[in-house]
C-alpha cells in the first residue's frame, strides 16, 4: 500500500491529550541553534511557498509579509527581492545573524525601546528588518500591521497552551484583507510528543474562524528518515489559507 496515500486520508480526530502539558522553554529553541539542530530549516526554501505565492500576494505588490518565529528561513529573502516589506520575529540571535551573513546582507543592529533587551536587525536596503525578542512582546504599535503572513514552523512550534494567545496576537497583527498562509503537521501525536506539534484542522478553525475563511489547499507527504526515527510511520505537511474579512 502506497504509505503516502494512505496518511493523507487519514481523519485528524487523535486525542492530543499528550501533548497538551508539553512545555518547550526558549533556552532550548536556543540550544537547537547553538548545537546546530535545526532539522526544521529548509535551505532551497519551502516548496509550498513557491507552489501558492501567488495566493498570498494575490498580484499585489510591496506588501508587509510577517514571517512569525522565522529562524533564518530563506523565502525572506525571495519576497524582499521581490519589492516586498520583510518583518520576521526569532528568538535566536545567531539565527537572525546567520540569516543576513548567509545572504551576504549588511545589516544595521539597534534596541527596541520598547521592550527590554529586544534588538531589531535590519538589512541596509531597508525591506528586511527581524526582531530578536519573544513574538509574544511584539503589538501593532511596534511592528505595524501586515497584509500577509506566511506561518510556518510557528504555530506548530507554539507550546499547545500557548495557542490561544498566539492566535490572538497574529489576529491583531494583520490588517483587514489580509492572507495568512499556514502550514500545520499531522501525524500520529501519541507516537512523538513534539515539536512539532500536531494541530489538527479543528483547532485551527476554533483559534481564527471567528474572523477568517479557512481552507485547506495542500496536504503533502514530507515523510523522512528523521520522522522514522521519531517512531513516526506517516508525517504529513497541510496548508491552509486563512482570508481575513473585512
Amino acid at each position: 500500500m502506497d504509505r503516502s496515500a494512505d496518511a493523507s486520508g487519514l481523519l485528524e480526530d487523535f486525542d492530543v491529550g499528550s501533548q497538551k502539558e508539553r512545555v518547550v522553554t526558549e533556552e532550548e529553541w536556543l540550544q537547537k541553534w547553538e548545537m546546530g539542530n535545526i532539522g526544521f530549516h529548509k535551505e532551497q526554501g519551502h516548496p509550498l511557498l513557491q507552489k501558492h505565492l501567488d495566493v498570498l500576494l494575490n498580484g499585489r505588490s510591496g506588501l508587509r509579509i510577517f514571517f512569525p518565529l522565522c529562524g533564518k528561513a530563506v523565502e525572506m529573502k525571495w519576497l524582499a527581492d521581490m519589492g516586498h516589506n520583510v518583518i520576521g520575529v526569532e528568538v535566536s540571535e545567531q539565527a537572525v545573524k546567520e540569516f543576513f551573513s548567509e545572504h551576504s546582507l549588511p545589516y544595521c543592529e539597534e534596541p527596541v525601546p520598547e521592550i527590554l533587551g529586544a534588538k531589531m536587525f535590519q538589512s541596509t536596503s531597508g525591506n528586511i528588518s527581524l526582531y530578536c525578542c519573544s513574538i509574544y512582546d511584539l503589538s501593532s504599535s511596534i511592528v505595524g500591521k501586515f497584509d500577509g503572513v506566511w506561518d510556518r514552523g510557528a504555530l506548530v512550534a507554539v507550546n499547545p497552551c500557548d495557542r490561544q494567545r498566539y492566535a490572538s496576537l497574529m489576529i491583531s497583527l494583520v490588517e483587514k484583507n489580509s492572507t495568512y498562509l499556514l502550514v500545520t503537521v499531522s501525524y500520529d501525536p501519541n507516537k512523538h510528543k513534539g515539536p512539532p506539534f500536531y494541530v489538527p484542522e479543528s483547532e485551527i478553525k476554533s483559534l481564527f474562524g471567528n474572523c477568517c475563511e479557512i481552507n485547506c489547499l495542500e496536504k503533502v507527504d514530507d515523510f523522512s528518515e528523521r520522522h522514522r526515527q521519531w517512531g513516526l510511520d506517516y508525517f504529513l505537511e497541510v496548508l491552509y489559507i486563512l482570508k481575513f474579512i473585512a
